[in-house]
């Protein structure tokens, strides 16, 4: 009888060690699995059980969240909506997040081990700490100034604090309500619907992920180019330049719409948005400079650019003929960026050549404002030598005070900046883009507070380089005064209220 007791204890213990066995690969191997299982509704019900925390400007949330009553308990609610999309993105329980609600989804939602001092112990309790905020870089004064100007109309602003990389300022437009899409049922799904089917493309990040031939803007680019390589060493000697300008083994000629641009200085084709001048200096720098000049800026840049949203390519050809390079230098043929990366290169001029990387986030926080990660500056290198980013200094300032840029202007403020127009389209046969770059600096002050990029889609302006003076310029100033008027204010404290 013991020897079958005996053999009954064995087979239990050979049961229990299966037990255990299945257990531990259920709970370790298996796991992740299970959670994944569309079936598996815990996580997504654990998620939003608890409110989300919230994005900053200038201290202030522009986030929120609402108890729905349902079984995702709370949603997503934002303020100001439309104006602040391109930076927040949404959060949605039927579509996901984007930009950075996607980018600082672990902060937000409160599964980043560091918003708690002791995070095993809500592993083990599955439970999760409150949601913590991301304090973002914008300035109101300035996001609104960028979204009031464009005014709907198709295109984007971007602005930048030169010295820091900070995002001051990330408009696109026509922009979308981010409510629309934070619940589950059929409204959601009809505003997705509706919003992907929309021609004009709200959802459409256009500061950062549209890309546009830059124009004439370009041409800082290839002044830099041809100051750095010592193709151009007089900025104010004539460069001996027919108008029109033979492109380079064609027959076509590449006119001007300014006039005063035979044998023009190199000064003088910043100055008014000389396109032969430029071209031919573009040539004369060669297909291998112009290309590092771009890369140094920014271009090609093939490890992506994240802000912590990603950032489309700029693109300028590394395989072109002469003719080729000559449209390219003036911005044209192949050559496109987005808005951010011309504010980039507004930044580079106005920041003694060097570019310092962009960023949204200033730093996150746990819910009572503890410090959990700050956004430190970092450099992307030299785009040019400091002597000749002081020299573009006086170039883009004589742009604003006597050349094609005089809206934008400011009073009591140093102003560089640059026009552009740049042709599209089948023959040439779409509106052109207005862009305009600048910085800006008020008087005495040590460096330039904001660089920024305007570009509008739909502009009614005439083809030429100076159309970006009527319809972007404006916009440009306006973003650049409200950064001024706001400099040195700092972002007022804040306590969660839930």
């Amino acid at each position: 009888m013991i020897r079958y007791i005996r053999w009954c204890a064995y087979f239990c213990a050979l049961l229990l060690v299966a037990l255990l066995v299945n257990l531990a690969r259920v709970q370790i191997r298996e796991s992740a699995g299970y959670a994944a299982n569309p079936a598996n509704k815990r996580p997504a019900i654990a998620r939003y059980a608890q409110p989300r925390g919230d994005i900053l400007v200038d201290g202030r949330p522009v986030t929120g969240s609402r108890d729905s009553g349902q079984l995702l308990r709370y949603e997503r609610t934002y303020r100001n909506g439309p104006l602040y999309a391109p930076v927040t993105g949404f959060s949605s329980q039927t579509y996901g997040t984007s930009f950075i609600e996607r980018a600082e989804d672990a902060i937000l939602s409160g599964t980043d081990p560091g918003l708690s001092v002791f995070p095993l112990w809500y592993e083990l309790s599955r439970g999760r700490p409150p949601g913590g905020d991301a304090a973002t870089t914008i300035r109101a004064g300035a996001q609104l100034a960028a979204y009031t100007g464009l005014a709907g109309k198709r295109g984007a602003v971007a602005a930048v604090e030169p010295a820091t990389g900070r995002i001051l300022a990330l408009v696109s437009s026509p922009s979308y309500d981010p409510a629309l899409l934070s619940g589950t049922g059929v409204r959601v799904q009809e505003a997705w619907a509706r919003l992907n089917a929309d021609p004009a493309r709200p959802m459409l990040n256009r500061a950062l992920r549209e890309t546009y031939p830059p124009g004439s803007t370009f041409k800082i680019v290839t002044a830099a180019a041809a100051l750095d390589s010592g193709v151009v060493s007089d900025v104010d000697a004539p460069t001996r330049t027919p108008d029109p300008y033979p492109l380079p083994g064609t027959s076509t000629l590449l006119p001007n719409v300014s006039t005063g641009c035979v044998d023009a200085s190199m000064a003088e084709a910043v100055q008014w948005s000389c396109n032969t001048v430029m071209a031919k200096i573009g040539v004369q720098v060669g297909l291998r400079g112009m290309v590092e000049a771009a890369r140094r800026f920014g271009f090609n840049d093939d490890d992506g650019l994240y802000v912590p949203a990603w950032v489309s390519r700029s693109n300028f050809d590394t395989d072109m003929s002469p003719d080729q390079l000559a449209l390219s230098a003036i911005g044209q043929f192949n050559t496109r960026a987005t808005p951010l990366q011309m504010a980039m290169v507004a930044a580079a001029v106005a920041n003694g050549g060097e570019i310092a990387s962009p960023h949204l986030v200033e730093r996150t926080t746990q819910d009572d404002g503890s410090p959990v990660r700050r956004g430190d500056r970092r450099s992307l290198g030299r785009a040019m030598s400091p002597g000749t980013a002081l020299r573009l200094q006086g170039l883009m300032v004589k742009v604003v005070e006597k050349g094609t840029g005089k809206n934008a202007a400011i009073p009591g403020a140093v102003v560089g900046g640059k026009t552009g127009t740049a042709q599209h389209g089948v023959g040439n046969a779409g509106t052109p883009y207005a862009w305009f770059i600048s910085w800006a600096k008020a008087k005495g002050a040590p460096l330039p507070a904001i660089a920024v990029a305007v570009v509008v889609e739909d502009a009614a302006a005439h083809r030429g380089d100076i159309s970006g003076n009527s319809a972007a310029a404006p916009i440009a100033r306006a973003v650049m005064q409200a950064a001024l008027s706001a400099r040195g204010t700092g972002p007022p404290a804040r306590g969660r209220d839930r």
